[in-house]
């Protein structure tokens, strides 16, 4: 045997050290306001996946039932096997069962793997942080964690865990990650667990005019220049007792910086045109979708304003990074997408598949946009592959168009090739196994057919 086939079985087993494999249920595309599960593996032999009258979940001993009320579901759909592999089988079902976009009747199951079985979509994952507590979890049980917390990815669980301990305490918390993943409902939700009896001010940093920072942030008193008719706070004090949001802070001006930094240094506001501080009482969260190391080293952030925001810093993770929660978003954002037709809306299969296959560059905003005009341009309440915007679901990009002169053989095979890219995020040694083919054989056709991949692989 090779060492890539043992490191396979490995992986397969989800024997990483503190990690454990898991099985989500992603999407109900017939009911996607139930959201999504989580089901730990560790300890499991067989797990039985088949058609019942409600969502239940069963554990005996090394045995795990799981039954949805999916009509294209048979009672019996399919079985999983954990053993050196793990092994989906399926006994003869009436619709089949898919990994991938392909129909099987056995099939070994690799980290990340997409399966259908009737109209539920599930997700395979070999080795994840093995958390405490309950061994299943689902999303219309989060629990008591406010909404910018909730997860059913392991890996988030974890830090999100870690953010609640500190949510407690006066220690200052950067919220680090990408544009649209959520960072605003982060410092919501540890404004929230702080249990803080002021409110929460949020300051957009990056929109403050700089000859007016030191008015908006810290007021100005009656008469102090032209214009000024009466005493105002400014935001700093009004988030007196509460927590200070700041925004964007990578994007706020140097000058703006020295302000801030003489206030968290001092916890006290000079208001323009007062001859006496007011001493204030702040909990501070900074968000930037900015590197802030990069920023500090470039000169356009100074380091002892990022030493004092930079007590805890949280990294929410990239949409892409946290595929488990899909079906969890899915259900939280279609009753704000569509109102009062969000419990009337289903999503067709194509569509579904879409929807768990795109990377969502820019995130739960591009998630929450999405479904906002598919809900609209439904008007049977079935969400098809043609109400998702382009880049989702709809005509393929620019990038992803096949060449003219294909013909139909190789068109079928870039089509395959398209999709398992997707289904691996770009990791050509994934796509070469599922194909029997080598890394080698598998660039060559990216560049005949012209296809855009990042490949996430570490050679």
């Amino acid at each position: 045997m090779s060492l890539d086939q043992t490191l396979s079985i490995m992986q397969s087993r989800g024997d990483t050290p503190g990690s454990a494999p898991y099985l989500f249920v992603l999407l109900e595309a017939d009911r996607p306001l139930e959201g999504g599960s989580r089901h730990l593996l560790s300890g499991i032999r067989e797990v039985t996946i088949g058609r019942g009258t409600a969502r239940t979940v069963e554990r005996s001993g090394d045995r795990l039932v799981l039954r949805f009320p999916d009509r294209r579901m048979s009672s019996m759909h399919a079985r999983l096997e954990l053993g050196p592999m793990v092994m989906l089988f399926d006994p003869g079902s009436k619709n089949g069962s898919f990994v991938g976009d392909r129909r099987v009747d056995q099939h070994p199951l690799r980290d990340g793997d997409l399966l259908q079985l009737g109209h539920t979509f599930f997700l395979y994952r070999s080795a994840l942080p093995e958390v405490s507590g309950e061994p299943d979890a689902s999303s219309a049980t989060p629990g008591d964690r406010p909404p910018g917390l909730a997860t059913l990815s392991p890996t988030w669980a974890l830090q999100a865990e870690q953010v609640r301990r500190v949510a407690a305490s006066p220690v200052p918390v950067l919220v680090q990650g990408e544009t649209g993943t959520g960072k605003e409902l982060v410092a919501r939700a540890i404004h929230e667990l702080s249990c803080r009896k002021g409110a929460l001010v949020a300051v957009n940093c990056g929109a403050l005019p700089e000859a007016l920072v030191e008015s908006e942030l810290f007021g100005y008193r009656k008469g102090a220049f032209s214009g000024a008719l009466e005493d105002r706070p400014g935001l700093v004090r009004s988030a007196d007792g509460g927590t200070l949001f700041l925004d964007e802070i990578g994007d706020m001006p140097l000058p703006s910086q020295v302000a801030l930094l003489r206030v968290l240094q001092e916890g006290e506001v000079m208001a323009v045109g007062a001859t006496k501080p007011t001493r204030v009482d702040l909990r501070v969260v900074a968000a930037t979708h900015h590197k802030v190391g990069d920023l500090v080293a470039s000169g356009k952030f100074r380091e002892d304003l990022m030493a004092r925001l930079c007590g805890f810093v949280v990294e929410v993770p990239p949409l892409r990074q946290r595929r488990e929660d899909l079906g969890m978003l899915v259900a939280a954002v279609l009753p704000r997408a569509a109102g009062a037709r969000a419990s009337r809306i289903t999503l067709s299969m194509n569509a579904a598949r879409a929807l768990l296959l795109y990377r969502w560059p820019l995130n739960v905003r591009e998630l929450e946009r999405a479904l906002e005009a598919a809900s609209v341009l439904t008007s049977d309440g079935v969400i098809q592959r043609e109400h998702l915007p382009a880049s989702v679901g709809g005509d393929a990009p620019a990038a992803d168009r096949a060449p003219a002169d294909l013909g139909p053989e190789d068109a079928a095979l870039r089509a395959k090739l398209l999709l398992l890219l997707e289904q691996h995020a770009g990791n050509i040694s994934a796509v070469a196994r599922e194909m029997g083919k080598a890394r080698v054989q598998i660039r060559r056709w990216i560049k005949r057919f012209e296809i855009a991949v990042v490949d996430e692989e570490e050679d």
